[in-house]
């Protein structure tokens, strides 16, 4: 079932269906069954027309940025109690997972407000809201963009995802006294071998403990490790702008990342499944199984 509900007076439910799709795990206008949302921010495929005029690269050297069927790994988690939110529109176009105005000024053209003037590591890498350069380092655009290019940007895409995912967690917490929000990524293989003898398959992110409590950060490894997979913490990624700004364990919202590598299922080469996307996703079945049956009521101390 998909629904996008009007979020605000100036957000219609048009402008939220085009930015993201949202499957329920409930008929519309019943109480979520479980506490967990799953979110996939990068798994977005539109690459609209106005983006790649102004490119330098072709589609496919772009989407090496995107978390390729991420949301596909986690397509029946509203058959197993968590509503799935997903972005339609391409990692690269707008980045989900950043702060809307974390912005590089050397991008544009014209000269940008003094609120998104940021000055973050992100940025400094490439990789702000609207990214400058795809994984390998190459440049994406041709030319320099516009603030009001920017902008519509953020109102097209990144604040009705947002306000989307917002309603969802508020629905868990309302319904169970607390939420659940994973955050689902993938990540180069070469990133989840980076200093280590052997590489992880998962990176589980918790901002090193601050945005949610350690009985879910632990229970989520466990559950992946009893499935024979490595599973490192916070290195290399430890969560971003979602686990961040959701992630407010004494206010009863917990928000875990969550990194797969994409070796276990993707061919980065192509960009096309391998023989073990099945094995993956019925995996992440099994876990998400788990998670919506287990006993969470010490998250509503």
């Amino acid at each position: 079932m998909t629904v996008c509900e009007p979020l605000s007076a100036d957000l219609t439910s048009g402008e939220c269906a085009a930015a993201c799709e949202v499957r329920l795990a409930a008929a519309e206008g019943a109480p979520p069954p479980t506490p967990l949302v799953f979110a996939s921010p990068h798994s977005g495929r539109l690459y609209p027309d106005d983006m790649m005029a102004a490119a330098a690269l072709d589609a496919h050297a772009i989407r090496r940025s995107e978390d390729v069927l991420v949301d596909d790994l986690i397509g029946r988690a509203p058959e197993l109690g968590a509503p799935v939110i997903a972005a339609r529109y391409a990692r690269a176009y707008i980045d989900l997972n950043r702060e809307p105005f974390e912005l590089d000024p050397g991008m544009f053209a014209d000269e940008l407000p003094a609120f998104a003037r940021a000055r973050t590591a992100r940025v400094a890498a490439g990789l702000g809201s609207i990214a400058k350069v795809v994984s390998e380092g190459q440049e994406i655009y041709a030319r320099k963009l516009t603030f009001a290019e920017a902008r519509a940007r953020i109102e097209r895409a990144h604040r009705p995802y947002h306000a989307a995912l917002l309603q969802l967690v508020r629905e868990a917490q309302a319904a169970h006294g607390f939420a659940i929000l994973i955050d689902w990524h993938s990540m180069p293989a070469a990133a989840a071998r980076a200093g280590r003898d052997r590489p992880s398959d998962f990176v589980i992110g918790d901002r090193f403990g601050a945005s949610c409590a350690g009985v879910l950060t632990g229970r989520v490894e466990r559950e992946l490790e009893a499935l024979g997979y490595r599973v490192a913490r916070n290195s290399p990624y430890a969560g971003g702008y979602t686990t961040e700004y959701y992630g407010r364990p004494t206010r009863r919202v917990h928000a875990l990342q969550i990194e797969i590598n994409r070796a276990l299922y993707l061919d980065e080469a192509n960009l096309e499944p391998t023989g073990g996307f099945q094995r993956l996703k019925g995996d992440l079945e099994r876990v998400t199984a788990s998670l919506a049956a287990a006993d969470w009521s010490a998250l509503r101390g």
